[in-house]
C-alpha cells in the first residue's frame, strides 16, 4: 500500500527541517568547524547518507533557506504582472533581510563572519542569487532593457540585501538603497 499523495513530501520536509535544526544547534553549540556531518547525522538520528539526500555540503546546513530565497526573487519577477519592478524586488528583499535580521539571529551572522569556509559559501549563493536574478529580469516582458543592465540591477539588489542584513538599521539602509537604485534604473 503506497502513502496518500503528499505524505511523502511532508515527511521530507520535516527530516529536512530537523536536520538543519540539529545542525544549527550543534554549530551554535560547539562552533562551526568542530562540528562535523556525521555529528549532525547521530544527534538527528538520520544517516549520513540522508544528510547529504536534503543537503549539499556542511554549508548548506547553514543556509538551509537559500534555494527558498533565490526562487521568491526569480518567481517575484516572473509574476510582475503589471507592478513595477523595483518595488516588488525591495518588497522581496526586505522579506529577506527581516529573516536574516530577525532577534536571535545575531549569534548565526556571527558564526558566518566567523568562519572563511561559510563566508565564501555566502558570496557564492549571493552570486548566483544575482545570476538567477538577472536571467529573470531579462526575460520578463514589457522591461526592454539590455542583459547588462539587467545584471547590473541584480547585483545591485542582492548587495542592497547584504548592506542592509549587516546594517545597524535595517530598514533604514534598504530604503536608502533601493532609492538609488530606483534612480539608477529609471535613468
Amino acid at each position: 500500500m503506497t502513502a496518500p499523495p503528499g505524505r511523502r513530501e511532508r515527511k521530507k520536509a520535516a527530516t529536512r527541517q530537523k536536520i538543519a535544526g540539529t545542525a544549527l544547534r550543534l554549530f551554535l553549540e560547539r562552533g562551526y568547524d568542530p562540528v562535523g556531518i556525521r555529528d549532525v547525522a547521530a544527534e538527528a538520528d538520520v544517516a549520513v547518507t540522508t544528510v547529504f539526500a536534503h543537503f549539499a555540503s556542511k554549508e548548506a546546513l547553514v543556509f538551509e533557506q537559500d534555494e527558498n530565497f533565490e526562487h521568491r526573487l526569480t518567481q517575484a519577477v516572473a509574476e510582475l504582472a503589471g507592478e513595477p519592478l523595483i518595488p516588488v524586488l525591495h518588497r522581496e528583499i526586505r522579506a529577506m533581510v527581516r529573516h536574516c535580521a530577525a532577534p536571535g539571529r545575531a549569534p548565526v551572522r556571527d558564526m558566518i563572519g566567523s568562519s572563511p569556509a561559510l563566508r565564501d559559501y555566502e558570496d557564492a549563493m549571493l552570486l548566483r542569487y544575482a545570476e538567477s536574478l538577472a536571467a529573470a529580469i531579462t526575460a520578463a516582458p514589457g522591461l526592454d532593457r539590455t542583459p547588462t543592465a539587467c545584471r547590473a540591477l541584480a547585483r545591485f539588489v542582492i548587495d542592497a540585501y547584504a548592506i542592509a542584513r549587516d546594517a545597524a538599521d535595517p530598514e533604514a539602509a534598504l530604503g536608502e538603497t533601493f532609492r538609488m537604485i530606483e534612480a539608477a534604473w529609471n535613468a
